[in-house]
């Protein structure tokens, strides 16, 4: 499963999403972008859980990240730290079902973290946050991760990263993963 962290149109991170997707199925993976913007829950509060449920979409999403042998979220930097609606999504999911074992949609699956951003650091600030949110919820999260600086010029028209350091980067990063997504990532976990 495939997850950017911004539901802006022209995002970056949606670019890349979709990049690593095709990425993913060049090398015969299975992979989905989950787009967020398919999927609105309301924002995550425990009084609505616990009288209604979980919503609709976050159910749907869930079912996503359930069905996923990995995750690959690419995420922007607000503020130093990744967009609330990534945080809420993340939240939703990890939520247990009825009868269902805690984190049990996340627990032991790899995952993949990459950001572009415009300055000069690559996202540095909010891999490290985003790193330390998955691994809390047992999310086995490679120690590779992909920072792009400068992401105005990193860029063509059609998605493509224009830099040859950037898009062997992405798929040193994509092939790790490939290869984590094997039962051995999900045993040491």
């Amino acid at each position: 499963m495939v997850l950017a962290g911004s539901t802006r149109a022209k995002s970056v991170h949606r670019q890349l999403a979709r990049r690593i997707v095709q990425l993913l199925q060049d090398v015969g993976a299975t992979a989905t972008f989950a787009d967020l913007r398919d999927f609105p829950p309301p924002l995550y509060a425990a009084d609505l859980e616990a009288e209604h449920g979980l919503p609709a979409n976050a159910l749907r999403l869930k079912e996503f990240a359930r069905r996923a042998d990995a995750f690959v979220i690419a995420s922007p930097e607000y503020n130093g730290s990744y967009p609330a609606v990534l945080k809420n999504a993340i939240d939703w999911i990890s939520r247990p079902a009825a009868g269902e074992p805690a984190l049990a949609v996340l627990r032991g699956k790899p995952a993949a973290i990459l950001s572009a951003t415009p300055g000069p650091h690559g996202g540095s600030r909010v891999l490290k946050q985003l790193r330390e949110l998955l691994e809390m919820i047992h999310v086995c999260v490679l120690p590779e991760q992909l920072g792009i600086p400068d992401s105005a010029h990193a860029f063509d028209e059609a998605g493509n990263l224009m830099r040859p350091r950037d898009a062997a980067a992405l798929q040193s990063l994509m092939q790790s993963l490939v290869r984590a997504a094997a039962p051995a990532c999900s045993a040491a976990a």
